[in-house]
């Protein structure tokens, strides 16, 4: 009989390693092991990753390219809709392992497994995130979390590996780094309390420009594509170049407090210097080029678009909703944007665009008018205090 196959999202660390070796040699399958790259990985750190798999006895391993396709189905949007969970986070890890679930579970249903797995603990987002990917986009196969179900300590983790002959070095990293094209994470002491931030070692890009800067940002229906005076037609392109930019004057480091999916609540430090700047001056251009109510009905969609996603819903249908009319939003948001670089901290100087709607045709705020006279004035505002004017005229007489 041939065995079941089973599709592990793999990491390379320790908990998907234990996870080859538990499926493959205690309960027989025929293990398939996959990794997608959302931009967070070198060359390097991939091959290296695939000759580990290959050495813990995967059937095969998959690399799976998806930067591009993370940009253009998720990025993109969250850019669109200036989305910060409370008002701090890009969604860095949050989009990215949503993604990666979504991708492990296609390529699941692709080459027909039986199960599917991922390396999870019971304790955070990520094990919501992946199990209701699998379940929604292949429900047909069994999900296997062996570090969940067993409740496994990292030593008995190593112990077990020890013994199954795999000799690599498990020391455990002070600070937990996890590198995307939308931000990094990062994980230690400092975030399990409430009460102390992060110090400079552990940040992964240590600050080395001091010198102050301007630079420009040059956007298109929404999109970046320009940086510096550099164009790009791949936007992702343009993230990486701000970024290496901006990371090493320390800037978008911070620590986001939240909701977990989980119910409880969660910290962890970020840094992100490319997403922060990014949304900044794209909120900066539409405030400009963008009308009061599609302003308004923006942040209303876009906290409900970035909520659903942090949860795992990135697959419900109302997704695809929000994101036709983020995208309809775009169409004049079109513009540079000049942004002041130095140490620890950025800001928007102002912007260009032939959509501006600060136009001097119609009138200066505070100054002067063009397109209308006092007794335009006089008369609207009369019209508009009307009903309050009544309601307060109606509660004065029935009060007495």
């Amino acid at each position: 009989m041939s065995q079941p196959k089973v599709v592990l999202a793999f990491s390379g660390g320790l908990d998907t390693s234990f996870c080859v070796k538990y499926l493959a040699e205690d309960k027989g399958y025929e293990v398939h092991s996959v990794l997608v790259d959302t931009g967070g990985f070198s060359d390097e750190e991939l091959k290296t990753i695939e000759a580990n798999a290959y050495a813990l006895g995967v059937k095969q391993h998959a690399t799976i390219t998806k930067t591009s396709d993370y940009y253009n189905d998720c990025i993109k949007y969250l850019i669109f809709g200036n989305i910060l969970k409370n008002n701090t986070y890009p969604l860095s890890v949050s989009a990215e392992r949503v993604f990666q679930a979504v991708a492990v579970a296609e390529y699941a249903k692709e080459i027909g497994a039986n199960a599917i797995a991922h390396g999870s603990t019971g304790a955070g987002n990520d094990q919501v995130r992946f199990d209701m990917a699998f379940r929604i986009i292949i429900p047909e196969a069994e999900i296997i979390t062996p570090i969940r179900d067993l409740k496994l300590s990292r030593e008995a983790e190593i112990e077990y590996l020890t013994k199954k002959g795999v000799g690599r070095e498990w020391a455990k990293a002070a600070y937990s780094i996890n590198k995307g094209l939308w931000g990094t994470s990062v994980g230690g002491k400092e975030t399990l309390t409430s009460e102390q931030y992060l110090p400079e070692s552990a940040w992964p890009t240590q600050v080395s420009k001091t010198e102050p800067e301007s630079i420009t940002l040059e956007f298109e229906k929404g999109e970046l594509k320009g940086v510096a005076g550099e164009r790009f037609e791949n936007s992702v392109e343009a993230i990486q170049k701000l970024a290496a930019i901006a990371q090493p004057f320390g800037i978008g480091r911070d620590i986001h407090v939240g909701d977990t999916i989980i119910g409880i609540k969660g910290r962890v430090g970020f840094e992100a210097a490319a997403p922060l700047i990014i949304i900044k001056a794209h909120h900066t251009l539409e405030k400009h080029v963008l009308s009061e109510q599609q302003l308004y009905w923006k942040e209303q969609l876009s906290n409900w678009y970035g909520s659903l996603l942090h949860k795992g819903q990135f697959v419900e249908p109302v997704m695809r909703n929000i994101e036709t009319f983020l995208t309809d939003t775009q169409a004049h948001v079109t513009g540079k944007v000049h942004v002041y670089l130095a140490p620890y901290r950025f800001h928007v100087e102002g912007i260009e665009s032939p959509f501006d709607l600060m136009s001097s045709k119609f009138g200066s705020y505070g100054e002067m008018n063009n397109a209308w006279t006092g007794d335009d004035v006089r008369g609207f505002s009369k019209v508009a205090s009307n009903q309050v004017m009544i309601y307060q005229k109606v509660s004065e007489s029935a009060n007495n």
